[in-house]
């Protein structure tokens, strides 16, 4: 039998970028071998597409030199899946060939941030119809922008935390109507973050003015557009996972991670631990599951599941929550579209090996694609026949006829 041609897609243009070829290469040490042929593609800082066995290497990327793997296009006639690249002639007079290096079957998408996780790549991927583990465009671009998502969130009803935002044009016209707005309708102390990131970058606690405008101005070196939301007294955080698609979809166990700080910090996510496997988010201190009665963890699953359905979402996504502790509250603090390491630390707690969860990441990608194909998206018409451009001195089809264009 066959094996199936999977493109593990990783990197961009994007602060998270690190993360990302981490989780990346932690999914490629688990890939199922017998089943698929790996092809990893990576998207350097600059935009550039690569593959290449050296891509599925950490020490890779320490110190990155594009010699050491091979420059690709991506071909998106709908379909096509073909890798390619430009071989140079032969000879004085040789002309340059424009060669076939792999084709993909299924691409897995490893981003994180911007570029990558926020739909554009999803777009890409629609435009060449080639299947994908991510969710789709729509919800890849709510789940990436907090400022939308928590709109969203409000819309649906789900329980978020008090916030404003401001634009880095309407803050620099006049800080201290922010500043009053975020005193009157907040209160002290409040958390900072750029619309458009991950990974705590550019989070910052303000806990009075002199704060809140230092963490603005962090903030909007980041993103144009800032989110300022109610601090708690002390929360306890809690993650979980989901995964399907179509409303079919599954919840993990519940973790609580530990952080020694005010909230999760970059370093506290990523850098606590070393080696390919136990970097990323699954090197976080945690605890799995949480230690929390049976019927908030039942809360957290089934709003966990009714947040994947509103958002159609697809494949493996991770929801962030804050249990209030003082009132007794759940609040939504986020949702991870593409979560560092997958999450497949949160499946294994449920007995899924990382394989098998790369598997039904498959399998869902390959029904989505197959249930998209399924649909009509052509239309054809009389509308072309009795149209008009609107040249001058013409005429034009009116009412049932037509309309001038």
């Amino acid at each position: 039998m066959a094996k199936t041609q999977l493109g593990v897609i990783f990197g961009s243009r994007s602060c998270e970028r690190e993360v990302a070829i981490i989780s990346a290469i932690q999914l490629m040490n688990h890939v199922n071998t017998e089943k698929y042929d790996i092809i990893p593609v990576y998207i350097a800082p600059d935009g550039r597409w690569y593959t290449g066995d050296a891509l599925r290497k950490v020490q890779t990327f320490t110190a990155w030199d594009p010699a050491k793997a091979q420059q690709v296009h991506l071909d998106i006639t709908a379909g096509s899946g073909a890798l390619t690249a430009i071989k140079p002639g032969k000879g004085l007079f040789g002309k340059p060939e424009q060669v076939i290096v792999a084709r993909l079957e299924v691409c897995v998408i490893v981003m994180h941030g911007l570029n990558g996780e926020d739909g554009t790549l999803q777009g890409l991927l629609e435009l060449a119809n080639l299947p994908y583990t991510s969710t789709g465009v729509a919800g890849s671009a709510v789940g990436m922008d907090k400022i939308m998502m928590k709109q969203f969130f409000k819309g649906c009803g789900f329980p978020v935390l008090p916030g404003c935002w401001f634009t880095a044009a309407k803050y620099a016209e006049d800080p201290n109507a922010a500043l009053e707005q975020v005193e009157k309708e907040l209160g002290w102390p409040v958390y900072v973050k750029p619309a458009n990131l991950g990974s705590s970058i550019g989070v910052t606690r303000a806990d009075d003015a002199e704060g809140f405008a230092d963490a603005m101005e962090l903030a909007f070196e980041y993103d144009r557009r800032v989110l300022v939301e109610k601090g708690l007294d002390k929360p306890i955080e809690l993650n979980c996972s989901v995964i399907g698609f179509d409303g079919d979809c599954e919840a993990s166990p519940v973790e609580m991670p530990i952080s020694h700080e005010e909230t999760l910090t970059f370093a506290e996510k990523y850098l606590a631990g070393g080696g390919t496997k136990s970097s990323g988010m699954a090197s976080l201190s945690r605890v799995l599951p949480a230690p929390i009665p049976d019927e908030r963890r039942d809360e957290i699953q089934a709003l966990s599941k009714r947040i994947f359905t509103e958002m159609d979402c697809k494949g493996v996504v991770r929801i962030d929550y804050m249990w209030d502790r003082a009132t007794d509250k759940l609040f939504i603090t986020e949702i991870n579209t593409i979560p560092g390491s997958l999450a497949y630390y949160l499946w294994e707690a449920a007995g899924v090996k990382y394989s098998t969860l790369i598997d039904r990441m498959v399998e869902i990608a390959l029904k989505a694609h197959r249930e998209k194909n399924s649909r009509t998206y052509v239309y054809t018409s009389e509308i072309l026949k009795g149209a008009t451009l609107g040249a001058k001195g013409s005429k034009g089809a009116k009412g049932s006829k037509g309309g001038k264009w």
